[in-house]
């Protein structure tokens, strides 16, 4: 029994992955090589060679096929026995007959040796490349911890364990910046095979970064229960989420959150204190905006789902608010929900007729009135407040909500913001 072969295909097989088939087919074109270079001559090639691998014990034999002729006629020894030698392998050799003649893999020369040595470095490189690539490309679009190692220009390579990946600049979030042998979490964009190996390129920035995470934090997600229907991201800055619940007695933002905002912390804290805000997914066009709107109140929303267009109505107070920084509010919450939003204040709306804003306004009294709005929409408006439960500012958790924010905790003034311009009007696509 070979008992360091096995050992040391045993050895290749649980570090590098390879299956002792591969390696024990590897050895046989070895040997089939090195026969070649030994017996040879020039460029003829001599393919009258057959190899036996015992896959148990690891012990092999080279065989010569040649085939037996009148003794004084061998012409080529490589390919051709004389009988009387047949003979004393096998008494019932016969003129004519091949026969296996068995090789000592001693005999071979230190050139042909190398050869088969070269073969099956050769072989074990291929498979290891082939091994990883593979490993990879099943984890493709999908999220995985590396350490990073050092910046190559303005991107930075980064270790996930069997090879180093490539983390480009526009994949970058900008404001990030790594140190050697940090860990961090990258979504990984591309896996290509090269003859130098996987070359793998990852991402930081890429929304999907966000619904990896969310998948992997939340078990209602991960089973089910709780389904991601989009994500708007703006990478550093901000993301909205929207999610829905297949089970009535589960609250999907509560899910999201976690107990004391435990699960979106985590997630947050991993995308370097990046804002989310996690709204519930509504079919209703008009329902689903004023949530993507959320923190902003709204009056009113008119939703056209055929030209895929919205207009929004908010209190004068809210629209700086509701458009949200440099318009961040009002174009994630378009991305969102796929509607180029309009947004104007209640003292705007009055004076735009496209609005249709008059319609719903009780004279008597300068209240709206509960009813339908268009497509649709129903909104509970009393005294100034929304109805229970209704998703605004702050953490959600058992149906209240607490002191900490999650959304929009950048704009300091909420409800006693100062009231903008009569003038100024958003629009976002």
């Amino acid at each position: 029994m070979n008992k360091e072969l096995m050992e040391a295909l045993d050895q290749l097989e649980k570090e590098k992955e390879i299956s002792k088939e591969t390696l024990f087919e590897a050895i046989e074109n070895s040997l089939v090589t090195a026969y070649d270079k030994h017996f040879g001559r020039g460029e003829r090639k001599v393919d009258n060679v057959r190899v036996e691998i015992d896959r148990e014990t690891g012990d092999f034999r080279c065989y010569s096929q040649r085939e037996v002729v009148e003794d004084g006629e061998v012409s080529d020894s490589v390919t051709q026995i004389a009988l009387k030698d047949a003979r004393e392998i096998s008494e019932m050799a016969q003129v004519g007959d091949v026969l296996d003649v068995e090789v000592r893999s001693r005999e071979f020369s230190r050139i042909a040796a190398q050869n088969a040595k070269s073969v099956i470095l050769q072989k074990i490189r291929e498979e290891e490349r082939n091994v990883i690539y593979n490993q990879y490309h099943q984890k493709e679009r999908d999220v995985i911890t590396g350490v990073v190692q050092r910046y190559i220009g303005r991107n930075i390579s980064i270790n996930l364990g069997k090879v180093d990946a490539i983390l480009p600049e526009k994949e970058q979030v900008r404001g990030e910046v790594f140190r050697p042998t940090d860990r961090i979490k990258v979504f990984i964009l591309k896996v290509e095979a090269t003859s130098k190996g996987p070359s793998i390129s990852v991402s930081r920035t890429h929304k999907d970064l966000v619904k990896r995470l969310f998948e992997s934090e939340v078990t209602e997600i991960k089973d089910g229960t709780v389904e991601i229907m989009g994500i708007a991201r703006e990478a550093g800055s901000r993301t909205k989420i929207a999610v829905c619940s297949h089970n009535p007695n589960v609250d999907a933002v509560g899910a999201c959150v976690g107990i004391n905002g435990a699960r979106v912390n985590a997630i947050v804290d991993e995308l370097r204190g990046e804002k989310i805000d996690i709204i519930n997914w509504d079919e209703n066009p008009g329902n689903l905006i004023q949530n993507a709107l959320s923190p902003a109140k709204i009056v009113a929303v008119f939703a056209d789902p055929d030209e895929k267009t919205a207009k929004v109505v908010v209190p004068d107070y809210q629209l700086s608010l509701a458009i949200g920084k440099e318009g961040q509010n009002a174009r994630l919450a378009a991305r969102l929900t796929g509607y180029k939003i309009d947004i104007k204040s209640e003292t705007q709306a009055k004076d735009a007729p496209g609005f249709r804003y008059e319609d719903y306004l009780d004279d008597e009294d300068g209240e709206y009135e509960d009813g339908e709005y268009e497509d649709g929409y129903r909104e509970e408006y009393q005294d100034g407040e929304y109805r229970e439960g209704e998703y605004r500012e702050g953490e959600y958790r058992d149906g209240e909500y607490a002191d900490r924010e999650y959304q929009d905790s950048e704009y300091e003034a909420q409800e006693d913001a100062a009231a903008p311009d009569p003038g100024r009007e958003g629009e976002a696509d």
